[in-house]
């Protein structure tokens, strides 16, 4: 199957990071992308408004609309989706990619941030969906995706951030559940993770800082493998837990990661979530080391 040209993308938390890599990757084919995600006025720790990813996304060649919106209210959600099928015509391919991180063990874990991991998480990707949901079943090709891991149920990835393991996890039970469910409406629904850390915000924030960093890998590499999600047909391509490199390698026929690594040649830093079962491509150097050993000291 061809590009993307024409086809419409929403994409939640797309003002930065791999929200918005994956919308430049779609707009360099000519798409229609909507940019959902909080935030409206520039902010001292976090690059990146919804106008400013719609303006990198028409520069590239796409359409692009800017939408404000708090995916855990759902009149907020009905707007979105009403003003991108306003504006485009339809929805094609729905992506959740917002996210709400916060690595705590239980007894530092207010509700307050349960509550939002839980809301933006789990029942964002639930209530982004459903939303979509009207418009992706009158669509040629019709996609979500969703960036959240394999279900390895495995103690380690509870222990000590049980908050926000509950919610990625949940997101990855939208997808279970949701490709069963939607089979029958021809409707892909995959999850997408990737292996390494990314150069985030988060990453330089939360997770360590500039060492994590230069361990990354660019959004690029998840928003490469996003877009060949898109291009599978959508009958056959469904319930999948995809982890990137594998995937572009397997089914892109990627044999060079280097251009992905922020630093060429530097082991790269383990994602959580990822498998044992799952090793990397071949040349690919993943340090020996636990992505919770990377964090600085408090």
């Amino acid at each position: 199957m061809a590009g993307l040209k024409g086809k419409t993308l929403l994409i939640t938390g797309a003002s930065r990071g791999i929200g918005l890599a994956i919308a430049k990757r779609a707009a360099r084919d000519g798409a229609n992308v909507a940019i959902i995600a909080k935030t409206q006025e520039p902010h001292p720790k976090l690059e990146g408004t919804v106008e400013t990813a719609a303006a990198e996304v028409e520069a590239l060649g796409g359409k692009a609309l800017a939408l404000s919106c708090d995916i855990r209210f759902e009149e907020e959600v009905e707007r979105a989706v009403h003003a991108t099928v306003e504006a485009f015509g339809g929805i094609d391919i729905c992506i959740n990619n917002a996210s709400a991180l916060s690595l705590s063990p239980i007894g530092e874990t207010t509700m307050k941030r349960f509550d939002l991991m839980l809301g933006v998480n789990a029942r964002g990707t639930f209530l982004v969906t459903k939303t979509c949901l009207p418009h992706l079943k009158k669509a040629q090709n019709p996609h979500v995706l969703v960036l959240s891991p394999p279900l390895d149920l495995s103690p380690k990835w509870f222990a000590g951030h049980l908050a926000y393991s509950m919610s990625k996890y949940g997101m990855s039970m939208c997808v279970l559940g949701l490709a069963e469910e939607l089979k029958g409406d021809s409707i892909a629904v995959n999850a997408l993770w990737p292996r390494t850390t990314i150069a985030t915000a988060a990453i330089r924030n939360i997770l360590g800082g500039e060492v994590v960093v230069r361990m990354s890998r660019t959004p690029e590499i998840v928003a490469d493998a996003a877009h060949l999600v898109f291009t599978q047909p959508a009958k056959r391509f469904t319930g999948n837990f995809l982890i990137d490199d594998t995937f572009l390698y397997e089914a892109g026929g990627v044999r060079d990661f280097s251009a992905y690594a922020i630093a060429p040649g530097v082991p790269l830093a383990p994602d959580f979530f990822v498998p044992e079962n799952c090793p990397p491509p071949p040349g690919v150097e993943i340090a020996n080391v636990s992505l919770e050993n990377l964090k600085p000291p408090k």
